[in-house]
């Protein structure tokens, strides 16, 4: 793994596989209620410049319970870019901090903490990319299916940085993923071509449709997401009429294989890319898919922060 997470770029389908461990057994150990201070003395930053429930919660809890600290850094405390340079405030976090969260609009931005910073750098969420959410996807399809290669995920909704993220973890760990959007939503097309090259290798099949009940057919994931992502509200309404067909409901559902798993990355906008009645339906682990969010991202914090072999 290297010492960032930027993008899935930087871990291997075996890394995936260690942090799959880690996870459960941190998770059965904080069930058990038994203590694993880890990171005792450790201090992460948490740089947001966009609102967050489950990000900044996680990250937070998961440092306490591993025996450390994290300090929440909101837009008007930094200001990055603005205030100060990025490699200014790298060069100054990197001699306070273990490690830095950062949650931003510019993928870019992140990707300059990570070549300024001595320390390591996790990109909680920026417009390209959201390789925690993902890794914790993963880790939820493997416990409830007890492996993720094989497994067919159709992405109902927008080609957007969760789905960036989704085709790279796809293409290493074998699993076939279909993004169904409108036409225009495509996911970035060198993106999807790099994730081709490595989907190779693991055997997985990378598709993109614009007929959503022919990406829900015989699906074992159906995934969704907002369909204005933060950052996009003045786009809202033209959104809405776009993706008018793309709404994962009933209908879709029933279209795909009898023991379909649903998943949100969350927050929903209820009545809109998703129903009530799937969202809290029986075939729905969206919140179990949230809670995951804490038990993978302590793994992260731990194989990045921890000490080393």
């Amino acid at each position: 793994m290297n010492r960032h997470l930027v993008t899935l770029d930087d871990v291997t389908a075996g890394d995936i596989q260690e942090l799959f461990e880690s996870a459960a057994s941190l998770k059965a150990k904080q069930r058990q209620g038994i203590p694993h201070a880890l990171l005792q003395g450790k201090t992460l930053a948490m740089v947001f410049e966009k609102p967050s429930l489950r990000t900044r919660v996680t990250f937070e809890v998961g440092m306490t319970q591993l025996g450390g600290h994290a300090i929440y850094l909101a837009p008007a405390d930094i200001r990055l870019g603005q205030r100060e340079t990025v490699q200014d405030a790298a060069r100054n976090l990197e001699r306070w901090v273990d490690g830095i969260v950062a949650r931003t609009f510019s993928h870019e931005m992140v990707e300059r903490l990570a070549l300024y910073s001595r320390v390591p750098v996790i990109n909680g969420l920026t417009d390209s990319h959201h390789p925690v959410e993902i890794l914790c996807d993963l880790f939820t399809l493997r416990e409830k299916r007890g492996s993720v290669a094989g497994l067919r995920v159709a992405f109902i909704g927008d080609g957007n940085n969760v789905c960036n993220s989704w085709l790279q973890g796809a293409a290493k760990m074998g699993v076939h993923f279909t993004l169904a959007c409108p036409a225009g939503y495509d996911p970035d097309p060198a993106l999807m071509a790099r994730a081709q090259e490595e989907a190779k290798a693991s055997g997985a099949r990378l598709a993109v449709t614009h007929d959503p009940g022919a990406a829900a057919k015989g699906a074992d994931v159906l995934y969704t997401d907002v369909w204005a992502s933060m950052g996009q509200e003045e786009e809202h309404a033209r959104r809405l009429r776009d993706f008018e067909e793309f709404q994962l409901d009933r209908r879709l559902v029933e279209q795909a294989g009898p023991d379909v798993l649903v998943m949100h990355c969350l927050p929903a906008h209820r009545g809109e890319e998703i129903t009530d009645e799937v969202m809290d339906g029986p075939r729905s682990i969206i919140f179990d898919q949230a809670e995951n969010r804490l038990h993978m991202q302590k793994a992260i914090l731990v194989k990045l922060l921890g000490p080393k072999a």
